[in-house]
């Protein structure tokens, strides 16, 4: 008996040891939680000092024990007390009796350690006294859990209703005990022993009951996962001492085939609680009773949301973003898989992904009675109650191949923004899962996530397609352009042509123009299909090139003139700048009226830049179209221009490190100045592989 009274308070002192830890780790303030740590720590010292007595570790410290025994106690009383207090009402002839109590056992303790050896007499009546200082505590303890329990509302009792029945068991034992002490003259040594166990039980409730109220200042909560891993090991503990009391029963009863059945019974019971272990189905079964029996709500909202949040996340490793929302939903209520239907853009809700069920041909119309139904309620459809319960789901007409889709279970429907971007069918669970408020409001909020993200993924994918588009219209553009100027050159030379075909001059020129012409345009279909620069960069004398521009358009009128022309050099695709060039002295010329002045300067422009400024006379421009309109795309204040000549001239001057500045006045003219950065004429060639 020995040995069980010492191993019983020594499980005390670990338990109370450990709860009081976190509880002193987890503690916020608050007077409630520092004395629910007092008296835990109490309780801890008492049954550790027990636990040393009963070794034989001093002779001091049976007393001890009693000591640190009271001061629980009374510990335990301030804490009932001061969550009267809290509820209301005068408490201080409560506190006061409490108190006395208290100071009583711990004079009979006293009384029991000084009177021992020197008045047997006095000693014995202080035992007795202890008896009945004991037993009145203990008779006291229950009537603070019960004023408490009966001060509380109706709607609050459930959080207190745990830690009341475990002080009310508590308390109980220690009424049991010293009132037969007390009527026997002595303690039941069996029930002594056991003192240390009982005390120790009650501490997971008084920790449930913690966990429902963190009003307290102590933010404790219990962890799902180390719940559903400590039970497991428990029972499987308790499983395995079973197995052993069989196979220990058999071989003391089985003769001579005693130790056979029983290696069997052990190794049988060894392989029943690894197919336990590794069965998900039996993991769920046991994670939802879990649920159902000792927490408050069926869901860690905080690790389901995390969970969830990870799940979806899996898209791109191993998972599409299709099937990383089917994992995320189904893993919420211990479904297997499903499948998922999304909006096509067509008016269709096609199958798009599947996670452990079979390949899909349906669709489903975006207008139809069932998508709309989905669309205008927001529900979540339980198949199986449609089918015990249609009078629910009034107006729901549910689709023929859904019906006959096998293990279909839940359809969660997919909105987000208000619109139903599609829906989620899920497969029957592992286990039975009720599917009540709590259940339906958590697939309800994940699958507004869920469809946010599947939004944000088409917007995306769309983005990028219009991105395309648009580049694919913008180089269209481009190339409109460059055949506009060439189907102008050309007609230029037809209506010359009349004059001058026979003059072997104007023929020469004309053969020229039109190889020019040829080659051009071969090298327009070259980036058409390889949408990079054909050629390297390459240094370009800017004299040169604005000698031949001006050149070629010496007979249109007014005749750009160049004025001054300094030997600089840039790095460019000559062909590109040429026509870059070309189109801002055609503008010029365009702006001006026959007898008014186009000219240009080529000159350093200092900081290794060179530049050329296209002046004229012309009409001039608004600061507001300058600074607003010119450099768009479309927009122009010719009538038959398109507009992107500007737009294109100050990309590829960008693309090649320069800029362009524009002075401009209505009525006086304009001014456009080009700067590019200068190189020298011995340079090198550059990669070319920008875009065109």
């Amino acid at each position: 008996m020995l040995d069980v009274a010492r191993a019983g308070y020594g499980f005390a002192a670990g338990v109370h040891a450990l709860f009081g830890l976190y509880l002193l780790l987890a503690w916020r303030g608050g007077h409630p939680g520092l004395l629910l740590f007092a008296a835990v720590a109490l309780g801890a010292a008492w049954s550790g000092s027990a636990y040393l007595a009963l070794g034989g570790d001093g002779a001091f410290m049976p007393v001890l024990a009693s000591v640190f025994d009271a001061l629980r106690i009374g510990a335990w009383f301030a804490f009932l007390l001061v969550l009267l207090t809290m509820l209301g009402g005068d408490r201080r002839p409560l506190i006061w009796v409490c108190a006395g109590v208290i100071v009583a056992v711990i004079c009979t303790v006293l009384g029991q350690a000084i009177f021992a050896e020197s008045q047997p007499g006095l000693a014995w009546a202080a035992v007795r006294g202890g008896f009945l200082a004991n037993l009145l505590a203990s008779v006291l303890g229950l009537v603070l859990i019960e004023q408490l329990f009966r001060s509380l509302p109706a709607d609050g009792r459930w959080g207190f209703k745990p830690m009341s029945l475990g002080l009310i068991a508590a308390f109980g034992f220690d009424v049991y005990l010293y009132a037969e002490g007390l009527l026997f003259q002595q303690v039941d040594a069996a029930v002594w022993a056991a003192r240390g166990f009982a005390h120790s039980i009650v501490l997971p409730l008084v920790a449930l009951t913690v966990a429902r109220n963190p009003g307290w200042k102590v933010r404790i909560s219990i962890s799902r996962q180390a719940v559903f891993h400590t039970t497991a090991l428990l029972v499987s503990g308790a499983y395995l001492l079973m197995v052993a009391g069989a196979g220990y029963y058999l071989r003391f009863f089985g003769g001579d085939w005693g130790r056979a059945f029983q290696v069997a019974i052990v190794f049988a019971g060894l392989v029943g609680l690894l197919v336990i272990v590794v069965s998900g189905a039996l993991r769920a079964r046991f994670r939802v009773w879990l649920s159902k029996h000792l927490f408050a709500y069926k869901y860690d909202y905080r690790s389901e949301w995390l969970g969830f949040t990870r799940a979806l996340a899996e898209s791109g490793e191993g998972r599409t973003p299709e099937e990383a929302v089917i994992h995320a939903l189904a893993r919420l209520v211990e479904s297997p898989g499903g499948g998922i239907w999304l909006a096509d853009g067509s008016g269709e809700l096609v199958f798009r992904a599947r996670l452990n069920m079979p390949e899909s041909q349906a669709g489903e119309p975006a207008e139809g009675a069932f998508a709309t139904f989905l669309a205008n309620r927001g529900w979540i459809v339980n198949l199986a109650e449609f089918r015990s319960r249609r009078a629910i789901y009034e107006g729901l007409v549910l689709p023929q191949w859904l019906s006959r889709l096998e293990g279909a279970w839940l359809v969660v429907p997919l909105t987000s923004s208000g619109a139903l971007v599609g829906f989620v069918v899920l497969l029957s669970p592992r286990t039975p899962v009720e599917v009540d408020w709590e259940v339906l409001d958590l697939l309800k909020t994940a699958q507004q996530q869920a469809a946010s993200y599947l939004a944000q993924l088409q917007a995306q994918e769309a983005l990028l397609e219009a991105k395309k588009f648009d580049a694919f219209n913008r180089m269209s553009a481009f190339v409109v352009h460059d055949l506009k100027n060439l189907v102008a050159q050309l007609s230029l030379l037809l209506k010359n042509a009349e004059r001058h075909r026979d003059n072997p001059e104007f023929q020469a020129d004309m053969l020229e123009t039109v190889a020019h012409v040829e080659g051009r345009m071969r090298t327009l279909m070259k980036q058409l299909m390889e949408k990079t620069s054909i050629d390297p960069r390459k240094p370009v004398e800017l004299s040169a090139m604005m000698d031949r521009i001006a050149g070629a358009k010496a007979g249109q009128a007014p005749a750009p003139r160049v004025t001054e022309r300094a030997p600089v050099s840039v790095l460019a695709h000559a062909d590109r700048l040429e026509r870059i060039l070309g189109h801002i002295v055609q503008n010029a010329m365009d702006a001006t009226t026959d007898d008014g002045k186009v000219e240009i300067c080529v000159r350093p422009a200092g900081e290794g830049l060179a530049e050329v400024v296209v002046s004229d006379t012309g009409c001039g421009m608004a600061p507001e179209f300058v600074r607003d309109e010119l450099f768009k795309p479309f927009r122009s204040t010719k009538s038959s221009g398109m507009g992107i000549g500007a737009y294109e001239s100050r990309q590829y001057v960008k693309e090649i490190g320069g800029s362009i500045e524009v002075e401009s006045q209505p009525g006086v003219g304009t001014r456009m100045c080009v700067r590019l950065p200068a190189c020298a004429a011995s340079d090198g060639p550059m990669d070319g592989k920008q875009t065109g």
